[in-house]
């Protein structure tokens, strides 16, 4: 699939969420509840923001604009959610537009002072994607309760940016915009970690990625072929439902995409 192909495939998903301008950078921010998520938004945004409804949801859906050397992002602020293990219309949300409208950059918005357990969304982002940077915020609370965290170590064992912000006092964000900027023009090339799975995990994914590749081979560029075995692996069957309604019926109507390549849903599980 050349560059033009997929470039255009990621806009007709797009246009999914309500994402019209092409030319716009897209930047998602995620994060689990009470991590000052929507803090750092209105950091970024001021009053360049306005709010809604996630099409076809009742869930609010923020997002906003912010200026960076004379180049103008387009940021918006995911449900806030514990993990992408769906359970919830938050999560499948989060979930599919990480998945299906390709943000150029996601920031995954983490409590200092309560790292073990937010690293466990960051974990599932790096997965998905790489340009991933982690927004380490309430550094403030976390030096008020004594607590340590390097910086340096937790970048080196992620293989993530990670910018410390006090958001409600706008500390950290000129940062993190350079951060973003950087990872969007590429002067800084993220490879998350990657994560170990046991030897029966992996396993059983060497078995089902043939039969995966038989069926989305071609659209490689749009999809974690191994991500999706875990998940099916799991039995979450909505991630199916999600590439029938946001990835093939979308991508196969484009005219710069490959008309012959036709995607099978049944009896993938």
């Amino acid at each position: 699939m050349s560059l033009t192909n997929k470039s255009t495939g990621i806009n007709v998903l797009r246009r999914k969420f309500n994402i019209n301008n092409k030319k716009l950078p897209v930047v998602a921010l995620a994060g689990n509840p009470n991590t000052g998520k929507s803090t750092v938004f209105n950091g970024l945004t001021g009053l360049k923001q306005h709010t809604g409804n996630w099409p076809g949801k009742t869930v609010t859906r923020a997002t906003g604009y912010y200026d960076y050397k004379e180049k103008k992002f387009n940021i918006i602020d995911l449900p806030g959610t514990y993990s992408l293990l769906v359970n919830s219309t938050e999560e499948k949300i989060a979930r599919d537009f990480i998945c299906f409208a390709k943000p150029d950059v996601t920031i995954v918005v983490a409590d200092a002072t309560n790292l073990e357990r937010n690293l466990n969304l960051v974990l599932q982002i790096t997965e998905l994607t790489n340009n991933v940077v982690l927004c380490l915020n309430m550094m403030d609370e976390a030096e008020k309760k004594n607590i340590k965290i390097d910086i340096t170590g937790l970048e080196n064992d992620l293989q993530i940016p990670v910018v410390p912000t006090v958001a409600r006092e706008g500390k950290g964000l000129q940062e993190l915009k350079y951060v973003i900027n950087c990872v969007f023009t590429e002067e800084i090339v993220i490879n998350p970690a990657a994560i170990e799975y046991s030897s029966e995990v992996n396993e059983s994914i060497a078995k089902i990625l043939p039969k995966l590749k038989a069926i989305w081979g071609n659209f490689e560029g749009f999809i974690n072929l191994n991500w999706l075995a875990l998940r099916i692996l799991e039995g979450d069957k909505t991630i199916i439902d999600s590439i029938e309604n946001y990835f093939y019926k979308n991508i196969k109507n484009s005219s710069n995409i490959n008309q012959e390549s036709q995607v099978k849903v049944d009896g993938v599980i």
